[in-house]
């Protein structure tokens, strides 16, 4: 389901929803090391592991590069999207064995909540994507990078 389609749903229901927009740290590392067959497999490893962390009815699509959201419809509370945004980042640690090779990624995370940061499209967009480089930024500075 299209996020135009879940707002207008949620408005309809008067429902909360979460928006959470996942960018992959140091993917073009993983390409550049293993090759981009491995990175495409990445990808799909990847895709594979968000699916199992939210039920039937949510949404899950890559919308470029190694960048994902994650559209969690109709949920009680905020602590909702943050248990699943932990959920993912806890999935998302494990390793992955991919042809032969053992890659580990770091994902950087957003999290917008419909009505509270936005009730339009790129209100939540922006919020979740302002979110996620914050997260981004807080990662490097653990690192010292």
């Amino acid at each position: 389901m299209a996020l135009k389609d879940s707002l207008a749903l949620a408005r309809a229901d008067s429902a909360r929803m979460a928006l959470l927009y996942v960018d992959l740290d140091r993917f073009k590392e993983v390409n550049d090391t293993h090759g981009h067959a491995v990175g495409d497999m990445l990808l799909q490893a990847v895709a594979n592991r968000l699916k199992g962390c939210v039920r039937e009815t949510d949404t899950v699509a890559r919308i470029g590069g190694d960048e994902f959201v994650v559209l969690l419809h109709s949920i009680h509370a905020s602590e909702d999207a943050e248990r699943v945004a932990g959920k993912i980042r806890r999935v998302l640690a494990q390793p992955l064995r991919l042809d032969g090779h053992s890659v580990n990624i770091q994902p950087s995370m957003g999290v917008a909540h419909y009505p509270e940061h936005g009730t339009e499209e790129k209100q939540l967009f922006r919020h979740a994507d302002e979110a996620m480089y914050a997260a981004k930024r807080q990662h490097h500075q653990r690192l010292g990078a």
